[in-house]
């Protein structure tokens, strides 16, 4: 039994039998709005949402005003709910973020397509989504941008900041880098499923950003590759989830302009980098600093414009707080170890001992990587 599984088993059977439409829900493609107002409209009754009838599709579209899903119930003819379930158990570092969630991000559950799931890997835990600022722009970004994100996200070092961007090419990548260069916490939300790195040259940075207690999400099933229209969809998390966004380089017509429309749709604060008049990457920065966009230089501007007052996360001196917690750092003095491995070495409560390898991590005294837990030196 797998740790995913073994942690599943201390939950009641209703609530496994929910992660198990939701993962199902995952599976039908159509859009994420129908998704969401369907589980409103039967208020977050996940397996009620699923079975819906032909007449209750209706019902939901006339309630909300939306066009009804005329495929959904072919699509979901052509799911089997139990294999995808026990696929996705399958995957032990894999987990589901619900909408129903305490964790699920705040901001995120103010649009009107919130994802109604999300598979994640990483650490969720603890994100102040008031100090979340994305960070979208060009794939095929400038030196001199990448330069000037660099002297903006150095400000933030070792605070509360959590930086979230779409882990592409160019801004992306390049926030995701920075932030941990920096000691911020960073959440990767991608466009295809989470078992698929795209690009492939980013999986060194999909593995960093795991390792370094943040995050990759996607609201996509296992083996759903990168389609150019997932990408769209991915930027409304992207954004959603954060307080303000910032846009690097942009042309006129790319999907940073998109995420940076969207971010003005949902009232949030609308940031840009000043780059070369030249370059035709910025055409669509200058386009939204004249209609009203912030002009960051600076990480004092961009304080400035979302009102925060940063705080140091620099952890000094911690130490484990109860016997079990010293336990563990004693078990992983010399070498990783598995957490069959600690559960043999303590012989103490299983469930006491999870809380508490949680716990060691959210101090920062120990990660977990490839399935192995580590101590932090």
């Amino acid at each position: 039994m797998n740790k995913k599984v073994e942690q599943l088993s201390f939950m009641k059977n209703k609530e496994s039998d929910k992660l198990k439409y939701y993962v199902a829900l995952s599976h039908i493609n159509v859009r994420p709005l129908f998704k969401t107002k369907l589980l409103e409209y039967f208020d977050y009754d996940v397996e009620k949402a699923y079975n819906v009838n032909s007449a209750e599709i209706n019902k939901v579209a006339e309630y909300f005003e939306i066009p009804a899903s005329r495929s959904f119930i072919q699509k979901r003819s052509e799911v089997d709910t139990d294999a995808c379930y026990e696929k996705f158990l399958r995957y032990e570092d894999v987990n589901l973020l619900t909408a129903e969630d305490n964790n699920y991000p705040e901001y995120l559950k103010e649009i009107p397509d919130y994802p109604i799931a999300l598979y994640y890997k990483g650490n969720i835990e603890n994100i102040d989504y008031n100090y979340a600022l994305s960070v979208v722009g060009s794939r095929n970004a400038s030196t001199e941008a990448k330069i000037a994100l660099s002297s903006i996200i150095s400000n933030f070092k070792n605070s509360n900041i959590t930086i979230v961007s779409g882990l592409a090419y160019g801004i992306d990548a390049t926030a995701h880098t920075l932030a941990l260069k920096n000691n911020l916490r960073t959440i990767g939300v991608i466009g295809s499923g989470i078992d698929i790195v795209y690009p492939k040259q980013n999986k060194k940075l999909y593995s960093d950003i795991i390792e370094a207690n943040g995050a990759i999400l996607s609201e996509y099933p296992f083996g759903m590759p990168p389609m150019a229209q997932n990408f769209p969809q991915r930027n409304r998390i992207v954004v959603g989830m954060s307080k303000g966004t910032l846009v690097g380089e942009a042309r006129l017509k790319s999907g940073a302009m998109i995420s940076a429309n969207l971010a003005l749709d949902y009232n949030r604060e609308l940031m840009c980098i000043p780059g070369n008049i030249l370059n035709p990457n910025t055409s669509g920065i200058y386009h939204l600093i004249r209609n009203g966009a912030g002009i960051v230089s600076s990480g004092e501007d961009l304080l400035n414009y979302l009102g925060w007052d940063i705080i140091s996360n620099k952890q000094n001196n911690i130490e484990p707080a109860n016997d079990i917690q010293k336990k563990i750092i004693k078990v992983l003095e010399l070498e990783s170890k598995t957490f069959d491995d600690i559960i043999t070495n303590i012989k103490d409560d299983v469930s006491k001992i999870m809380v508490a390898l949680t716990e060691l991590e959210l101090m920062g005294l120990i990660k977990q990587s490839n399935n192995k837990y580590y101590r932090c030196e």
